[in-house]
Parts: C-alpha cells; sequence; structure tokens
C-alpha cells in the first residue's frame, strides 16, 4: 500500500512539473536592456558572458567573419539541438528554450551578436528552481564547441 501511494505521488509530481512548465510563458526578464543581456538573479542557474559575478561568469563564443555568418552559423547549430526550440531571432540577437528530456524544464538561452568584438554573448537560465546542477554551463560549452567544430 505504502509502494502505491509512493508511486501515485510521484505520478502527480511529474505531471504537476511537465504540465507546469507547458503553461508557463517566458519570463518577462528576457532581452536586452542598453545593449545588453540581462544580469542573472542570485540564484545558481544561470550564466551570462555579460556577468562578472565568479558564479554566473561565462566566456562568450568567439567568431571570425560577418555577424550575419555567425547568426547563421548559431541557428544552423540550434536547430539541431535536441529539445531546442527558436522563439525569436532578430539581426543581432536571438532567444531559444531548451526543454530537458525528462521532466521537460524550460530553460531560457539568449545570443546577442556583438560584431564589435567579434564575439556572441550568451546567458542560459533556468526558467523554475534554484539549482540546475550545472547544466546551463555545461549547454554553454557545448554549443562553444560545435560552433568552434563548425568553423572546420
Amino acid at each position: 500500500m505504502i509502494l502505491f501511494w509512493c508511486v501515485a505521488f510521484l505520478l502527480v509530481a511529474y505531471l504537476a512539473i511537465v504540465l507546469g512548465n507547458y503553461l508557463t510563458h517566458p519570463p518577462a526578464d528576457l532581452g536586452l536592456v542598453n545593449q545588453q543581456l540581462r544580469a542573472c538573479p542570485e540564484s545558481p542557474n544561470c550564466v551570462c558572458s555579460q556577468c562578472e559575478s565568479p558564479t554566473h561568469s561565462i566566456e562568450p563564443i568567439r567568431y571570425s567573419g560577418s555577424a550575419e555568418q555567425a547568426r547563421q552559423r548559431l541557428v544552423e547549430i540550434l536547430s539541431r539541438q535536441r529539445g531546442c526550440h527558436i522563439v525569436k531571432q532578430e539581426a543581432d540577437y536571438l532567444h531559444a528554450e531548451f526543454r530537458s528530456l525528462g521532466f521537460r524544464f524550460v530553460d531560457d538561452v539568449e545570443f546577442l551578436i556583438d560584431s564589435r568584438q567579434n564575439v556572441i554573448q550568451v546567458r542560459s537560465a533556468s526558467r523554475v528552481g534554484y539549482s540546475d546542477l550545472g547544466a546551463n554551463r555545461k549547454r554553454i560549452e557545448v554549443l562553444r564547441k560545435r560552433y568552434a567544430d563548425s568553423n572546420d
């Protein structure tokens, strides 16, 4: 009987998380402010190349060639990522949502193409929760590697 209630509880919790993530809209703290990505919240489930906090700081993605070529390459890489959906695309800004396979958690990933410095500024943040166990940092590092590999 205890096993039944444990399974029932886990099923209800799973459904609540899945439905909650399906029904959530992108948070209001996305996008650019004064041509910069927004700072991360205090929680450790966010990384941003324009943050100076050691907890949140991550290197931007470097590129060569034109900003348009960089954007096209980035869109191509994102389109091949499992669970990724590009929500917004502008000349120098992209917003993508990544959904985890299991619990369908949503992470918002933003890119700002800075043609003055030939870098793509990045911000990746979990939509819910406090800790992401390093998932956002790992995601950006994987994207960085795939971007570098696509130059070959």
